[in-house]
C-alpha cells in the first residue's frame, strides 16, 4: 500500500511540474493567439478563437493539481499516508494525458512557436528566479521536519545534500539569465517604430481602408498590407488565398468560395463584404469596445484596392510595407504582376522612400524603375551579404532572432522589423535590444508603451539578487535549527504505542492485548533499535520506560 501511495505521490508531482509549464508556455504564447487560430482555421476550415477556451481549461487543470499537491505536502508534513481517492486519481490521470496530448499537438502543428519560451525568460526570468526563491524556502519548513524526524543518519544526509544541491543551483541561476533590458538606463536606445499589421485589425477589419484609418489615427510609423491581382489585372488588399474566413463570397458566389482569391475579377470582388466576419467572429474580443457609428462602419466595409491605400498613406505621410501573394500558375497576369504593381505604385505619386519593398522576384527591375524604394528582405541571412546586395532592412518573425543577431545587423548599419509584436513585455525586451520597429496588430496599445515595463542596471540586479540569496539562506537555516529543536528528541511510535498508552485504565485483559500488539509490531517492523525483546509472563509485565506507563505503575489497573 505504501509503494502505491509513492507511485502516486510521483504522478502527481510530475503532472505538476508539466502543467505548470504548460501554463506557462500557454501564457507566454497569448502574443501569438490569433496566429494559431488561423493555423487551426487552415487544418479545419473553420473559424473559431480556440485560444482562449484553452488557456481557461489550463488554468483550471492547473489549479486542481496544485490543490491536491498542496494537500499531499500537509500529509507529509503530518506523517500521513496520501490515500487518494479514486475520483482523484481518475482526475489526475485525465490531466495528466490531456497535457502530454497538447504538448503533443503544439510540436506537430507550431513548433516554432516553443521559442516563445526563452524568449519570455528574458522578460520573466528574474522574477521566476525570486518567486522559486520563495517558493524553496517555504519548502525547507518540510524538508527539516523530515530531516529532523528521521532516526537514520545515512537518509539525514541524503536529504540534506539533495536539498542543499537544488538551493546552490538556484541560488546560482543569475549567471545564466540574460536579458537586454539589464543594462544602464542611459544606453536604452529610441523606441521601436511601430507598423500596424493589416492596418489596426483589432479596431477594424484587417486589410480593409477603415482598418489603415483607424492605424493612422494611432500615428504609428508605417502599415503593412498584403498585395494580391485579381484576375483582370487589379492590385488589391487580402491575405488569406481564399476569401472564406474574411467575406461573405458564400452567400454571394457560393461556386467561388474555394478558388484562389486572384482568379476573380475586381467586378465581383468590389461586391463582396469583408466586414460582417469580424462582427460576427470578433477575432480579438474587441467588438463590444467598437463605439456606434464605427460598428455601423465596420460591418460595411468592402475589398480594399492597393491604390486607395497608397492615397492615405500618401496624405499622412506613412511608410507602407508590402507582402505579395505567389499567383496561381494559370492566372494570366503570373508574369507581369510585378510590373503592375509598380505601376500602381509609381502612378500613386506616394514618395519612393516611404515603400519598404519585401519580394526577392525581380529585385533588380524594381531597382531600375523605383531606385528610392526601400530594399527589403524576408530571410535571414549573413549581414555581410545583405549589405552587398545593397539590402537596407530586415522583415522577420521575432522568434528567428536572436541579441546577438540584432548586435550584429545593427553594427551593418541594417534596419530589424519584427512580426508580429502585440504584448507590451515582448515590446519592452525588443526596445532594450535596440530593434527599430515591430510590426503589431495591437498598434493601439503598444502606442501607449513610453518606457520599457522594467530596465535594471546590473548594479541594481546584482545587488536584489544577492539580497534575496541571503535572506533566503538566513530563514532556511533558522528553520532547520527550529525544526531540530522542536522534532529532534522526539521518537516516533507505532499505533499500537499511542493506544497503550491511552489504555492505562482499561481492564487488565485489555492491555495485555494491546501490551502483546506492541510486541508483534516492533518485532515485525525491523526497526534500528532492534533489542531483544522479553515477553513478559502472565503475572507480570516488565513494559517500556520511554514515556509509557504500565498497568504496574498505575495504582488503577490490577494485574
Amino acid at each position: 500500500m505504501i509503494e502505491w501511495e509513492r507511485f502516486w505521490f510521483l504522478i502527481l508531482s510530475v503532472t505538476f511540474l508539466l502543467t505548470l509549464g504548460w501554463l506557462y508556455f500557454w501564457w507566454s504564447a497569448h502574443n501569438d493567439y490569433d496566429e494559431f487560430n488561423w493555423i487551426l482555421y487552415n487544418r479545419t476550415g473553420y473559424w473559431s478563437d480556440w485560444s482562449i477556451p484553452i488557456l481557461v481549461t489550463t488554468a483550471a487543470g492547473f489549479t486542481y493539481i496544485a490543490a491536491l499537491m498542496i494537500l499531499a505536502l500537509c500529509h507529509i508534513a503530518v506523517r500521513q499516508q496520501l490515500n487518494l481517492h479514486w475520483l482523484h486519481k481518475v482526475g489526475l490521470a485525465v490531466t495528466l494525458v490531456a497535457t502530454i496530448v497538447a504538448v503533443t499537438s503544439i510540436e506537430q502543428l507550431w513548433k516554432e512557436e516553443w521559442n516563445i519560451i526563452f524568449i519570455s525568460f528574458q522578460a520573466t526570468a528574474p522574477f521566476l528566479h525570486i518567486g522559486a526563491l520563495a517558493a524553496v524556502t517555504l519548502l525547507s519548513w518540510l524538508i527539516a521536519g523530515q530531516f529532523a524526524r528521521s532516526e537514520k543518519a545515512f537518509f539525514q544526509v541524503c536529504i540534506f545534500i539533495a536539498y542543499l544541491v537544488i538551493l546552490v543551483a538556484l541560488y546560482l541561476v543569475p549567471l545564466t539569465i540574460s536579458s537586454p533590458c539589464i543594462m544602464e538606463k542611459k544606453d536604452l536606445a529610441a523606441r521601436p517604430a511601430i507598423f500596424g499589421h493589416r492596418g489596426a485589425p483589432m479596431l477594424a477589419p484587417e486589410n480593409t481602408l477603415m482598418s489603415f484609418q483607424k492605424l493612422i489615427e494611432q500615428k504609428a510609423y508605417g502599415l503593412q498590407a498584403d498585395v494580391v491581382i485579381s484576375y483582370d489585372g487589379v492590385p488589391f488588399l487580402m491575405h488569406d488565398s481564399t476569401l472564406q474566413r474574411t467575406t461573405n463570397i458564400e452567400d454571394m458566389f457560393p461556386e467561388l468560395a474555394f478558388e484562389h482569391s486572384s482568379m476573380i475579377n475586381w467586378t465581383d470582388l468590389e461586391r463582396l463584404n469583408t466586414g460582417q466576419w469580424f462582427l460576427n467572429t470578433d477575432p480579438f474580443w474587441t467588438v463590444s469596445s467598437l463605439s456606434p457609428s464605427d460598428y455601423f462602419e465596420a460591418g460595411n466595409q468592402s475589398i480594399c484596392k492597393l491604390a486607395d491605400m497608397l492615397q492615405l498613406a500618401k496624405e499622412n505621410n506613412t511608410v507602407v510595407l508590402l507582402n505579395f501573394q505567389a499567383l496561381p500558375k494559370d492566372h494570366p497576369h503570373r508574369s507581369t504582376y510585378m510590373n503592375i504593381t509598380l505601376q500602381t505604385i509609381l502612378a500613386s505619386g506616394i514618395p519612393q522612400q516611404l515603400v519598404m519593398w519585401l519580394p526577392d522576384s525581380e529585385r533588380q527591375l524594381v531597382r531600375q524603375v523605383a531606385p528610392g524604394f526601400q530594399q527589403t528582405s524576408g530571410d535571414k541571412t549573413n549581414a555581410r551579404l545583405l549589405r552587398d546586395r545593397d539590402i537596407r532592412g530586415l522583415n522577420l518573425r521575432y522568434t528567428k532572432v536572436t541579441s546577438e543577431d540584432i548586435r550584429e545587423y545593427n553594427a551593418w548599419n541594417l534596419s530589424i522589423n519584427l512580426y508580429t509584436v502585440n504584448e507590451a513585455w515582448l515590446y519592452s525586451i525588443l526596445w532594450c535590444a535596440r530593434v527599430q520597429s515591430v510590426t503589431s496588430d495591437a498598434s493601439h496599445l503598444l502606442s501607449k508603451v513610453s518606457y520599457p515595463i522594467w530596465l535594471l542596471p546590473p548594479d541594481e540586479y546584482y545587488l536584489i539578487w544577492i539580497t534575496s540569496d541571503l535572506v533566503s539562506f538566513t530563514v532556511i537555516i533558522g528553520i532547520f535549527i527550529l525544526q531540530k529543536w522542536r522534532l529532534g528528541s522526539i521518537r516516533t511510535y507505532n499505533p499500537e504505542q499511542i493506544m497503550l498508552s491511552a489504555a492505562v485504565r482499561r481492564a487488565s485483559r485489555d492491555v495485555k492485548i494491546m501490551k502483546e500488539k506492541l510486541i508483534f509490531s516492533e518485532i515485525n517492523s525491523s526497526m534500528d533499535n532492534s533489542e531483544d525483546l522479553s515477553l513478559c509472563s502472565e503475572s507480570r509485565y516488565d513494559g517500556y520506560s520511554n514515556e509509557v506507563i504500565t498497568p504496574m505503575d498505575h495504582p488503577d489497573v490490577r494485574t
